[in-house]
Order: C-alpha cells, then structure tokens, then sequence
C-alpha cells in the first residue's frame, strides 16, 4: 500500500487531471465537437420532428414564448440518447423556403464545442424548424439572474466571458460574424457546464421580427441609427453581457459607463462576489466592457483581441466548469458491485453530514499508539498550546463550525511536535464542508501517509476526488478502502 500512495500522491494530478480550460488546441479545426464526429446537417421530416416532441408538447417547451416571443424552442429525443432542441417558427417567418433551407445549412456547416451547433432543420409547407445539439442545463440569465442554490462564482464568470469570445472569433474566423441580440438568454450551458453560444442567433433576420427585440437601453447605437447588424454590433452586444457577469444584473450601459467614468466600479460588481476577486481583474474586465460599448463603432475591440484580454484573466482553470457552476455530473458506474461499510456507502453518495457522525463516532481510536502521547504530553507546559488548538478544533468540529475547526486543526499540525492521521482526517471533511475539495485531498493523502493500512483515508479520498470530479479515480480509491476493511476484519 506504500508503494500505492506513493504514485498515487505524486503522480494523480498529471495522469488524471482533466485538461486546463484554456487549451487552444481544442478549438483547432473546429474543436472536439469535429473531433466527436457530431451527424452532418439533415434535412428532418415534420413527423420525425414531430415524434422526437410528443407532437410539440407543451410539456416540452424550454423557452419563453408568447406574443413577443413567437418562436418557440422544444426538447426532443431522436432515438435512445440523442436529445434535440427543436426551434419551430410561426407561420409568417422565412416565406422563401429555399432561402431557409440555404441559410440553415450554412449555419449548420460550423461545428464548434464553444456553441450549441446545428445539426439539421425541416421545411414542410407552411413549417419552418432548426434542430440544434440540446443543452440541458439552462441558461445564463438563470444562473446569473435568478440562481438558487449558489450565485454564479467568480471564475466561472470569467470562463463565461472567454468561452463566448471564442465562439464568436470561431465564427468571424468561418465568415459567420453576425450575430443577432446576443444576451444572456442565448448562452446555454451542456452536459458538462460548459457555456456555449446558440447556433439560432446565427441565422439572418427573418420578417417575424427585428434582430434586436430587447430593451432599446441595451440596443447597439448604430443599429438604432441604420436598423443594421455589423461585427462591431455584436462586440457591443458582448459588451453588455460582460456588464451582466460583473454585476449579476442586466444593467443598461448608460447607466453602467456613468459609474465607470466616475471611477465607482466597485458599485457595478456583484455584491455576491464581495471578497472574491482582485481589484486588479476586477478593473481589467470593467475597462474591456468599457471599449465594448463604445459609441463609435470603429473603436471596439474585435473578438480577436477579446479572447487574448480573456485568456489572461483566468482562474482555477483545471477545475471542471460543472464543480464551479455546483450542477450535478454523471458519474461512472463501477465495474463492479462494491460492498460497502456505512463508512464507503456516506462517501460515495458525498453525505458529508452522515461521514461527520461517523468520524465524531469513532474518535481517535484508529491512531494506534498517537493517542497515549498525546495523553502523556498532556502533562508537559510546553506541549499545552499545541495541545489546546486540537482540543478547541475538535470541540468546533462536534458543534459543526467547520471553519475554526480548520484554523484550530492547523495550528496544532503545524506545530510539527506530534502527528494525527485523525487531525488530518477531520480537516479534511472540514475542507470539503467548506467547499475546498483539493485542501482536502490533500489532507486525505497525509492521513494515508501516518497510516498506510487505514481505511478511513482511502475513503476520504474517495469523497475528495467525487468532489473534483474524478470519478474514475474515487471508485478506485473505494474499492483499496473498502478490500482494507475486509482484510482488517479477518484479522
């Protein structure tokens, strides 16, 4: 098992990690979406279009609709694992159905895993549909506007902000650098929670309506002026989605670039972000959506230049986008059925209060011979203030305030005169109370380190590495738990 923690310490976060965010070669040629083979474009039939939605079921619909929104967008499946979105047009919409048809596979020609792609369209009579890869996990405005359960972090943001810049200078790059009325409602977030731009903001103008059906306050000057689309309309349009990230709110530009000349910035961010960025990126991204909204067209930066402000600006990039957005992940299914302790069954369903009983449970009985020094350096004067951090940590700990109980683990660890798998153990759990999933793989491995043959650290582990996402890895670290448990009980 030595050798084992060894190579698993050392060498998990190279063979394991997922690939940082920022690695320009998955946009080359088209990114991964070319590299997963995605169907060419397809001209469906209406009754295969028809099928995939229950017949247009109302209990299908995943967009606003009504009389300012005619068209209406529907989840669909084509077969067993292939959801759709289906984008269905009134009546009056695209009369030339060969102009539809052309447009639609010009649009679908683009295959790109910054946007939500096209992937075929129907034109039967009177009907006028896009298909498009289906995104399941909302929109932009949903998360950033009328969140739940956690405001959008600021890292997440950030990686918002760049995926949509890139998507647009993927699309500039293939002579698709109009855009109409991108907002928030028009970035959508797949399996993975990664955003990605929809295809349908891609598609000329139709007679259903204007390009830009928002609030006037929010509208491209020129376009105000001309009725006119330009690439410097869409940089506007980015522009007031970096105001939206910033402040968590759809604030009019005017209003915005009043505060920014009278140097109040502070006032534009969101107050949910209080403490967690750096004033430093927090200026830098103000003065990018400052250039964005320029009144003059000419003097706004071209997605190009976005991407390279962007990319700069970056946090916790080898850290999937579903951990910062909190969305549940498929995990992989073990090869095998595990029998599990009550112990491996908590960290495996990641129930960190029922891990908490466990560990408040058993104490420090599993330290082997830590607790008698413990117990005869109680008596040394010198030894009492090392000695009191831990006694003060674990009264945090049994009361839940997982947060003193770090501060106090951490000064008894790093007074460095005795060593407690068990200490380690419970700031561990504390971590990742506390939503610091790598502090507590951390932790975990050391308690492995003190105690080689203990299960406990290899489940902790275990309940670690589900929090970064790595699945694979945290069924393997199970399983060594779990076969630990066996041996030690036939002892």
């Amino acid at each position: 098992m030595g050798a084992r923690c060894s190579k698993f310490s050392f060498c998990w976060w190279q063979s394991h990690l997922k690939p940082s965010v920022l690695d320009p070669s998955d946009l080359e040629n088209g990114g991964k979406a070319d590299r997963n083979s995605l169907p060419s474009f397809t001209e469906f039939s209406l009754d295969q279009l028809k099928a995939a939605t229950s017949g247009f079921s109302s209990d299908n619909i995943v967009s606003e609709h009504g009389e300012k929104a005619p068209n209406i967008v529907y989840k669909g499946k084509l077969d067993a694992d292939r959801w759709i979105a289906v984008k269905r047009f009134n009546k009056l919409a695209w009369p030339d159905s060969r102009q539809f048809v052309e447009e639609a596979r010009s649009v679908g020609n683009l295959r790109n895993e910054r946007l939500a792609n096209l992937i075929g369209c129907c034109c039967e009579g009177d009907e006028r549909l896009l298909v498009a890869e289906f995104m399941p996990n909302e929109t932009l405005a949903k998360h950033l506007f009328h969140w739940e359960t956690q405001p959008m972090k600021w890292a997440m943001r950030l990686r918002v902000a760049l995926y949509l810049a890139q998507a647009l200078e993927y699309c500039s790059s293939k002579g698709r650098a109009l855009y109409h009325d991108l907002n928030a409602y028009r970035v959508l977030f797949d399996q993975d929670g990664n955003p990605r731009l929809s295809c349908f903001g891609l598609m000329k103008n139709s007679r259903d309506g204007k390009s830009y059906s928002t609030n006037l306050a929010f509208t491209p000057p020129e376009y105000l002026r001309t009725g006119r689309v330009t690439p410097e309309s869409v940089v506007y349009s980015f522009g007031t989605l970096l105001l939206d990230l910033l402040s968590g709110k759809h604030i009019p530009p005017s209003h915005a670039l009043d505060l920014i000349r009278g140097k109040n910035f502070l006032m534009l961010m969101d107050s949910c972000l209080e403490g967690h960025f750096s004033n430093d990126d927090g200026t830098e991204l103000v003065r990018l959506a400052s250039r964005c909204l320029q009144y003059e067209a000419r003097e706004r930066p071209n997605a190009k230049s976005l991407v390279t402000a962007l990319m700069s600006l970056q946090k916790e990039t080898e850290v999937p986008s579903y951990i910062l957005m909190g969305i549940a992940h498929d995990t992989a299914s073990p090869a095998e059925p595990l029998s599990l302790t009550p112990f491996g069954e908590a960290c495996l369903r990641m129930d960190l209060t029922a891990i908490h009983e466990i560990l408040d449970k058993i104490g420090y009985k599993d330290d082997e011979g830590i607790a008698n020094e413990l117990s005869f350096q109680m008596w040394t004067n010198q030894m009492q203030e090392t000695l009191n951090s831990k006694k003060h940590g674990d009264t945090a700990f049994r009361a839940k305030d997982f947060t003193t109980a770090i501060d106090c683990y951490t000064q008894f660890i790093d007074g460095g005169t005795m060593v407690s798998p068990t200490v380690y153990a419970r700031r561990c759990l504390s971590y990742l109370m506390n939503d610091m999933p790598q502090e507590a793989l951390g932790d975990a491995m050391q308690a492995q380190v003190v105690s080689p043959e203990w299960a406990t650290a290899f489940y902790l582990q275990a309940a670690a590495l589900f929090s970064l996402g790595m699945d694979t890895d945290a069924q393997e670290t199970l399983k060594d738990g779990t076969n630990l448990e066996v041996k030690k009980s036939k002892n």
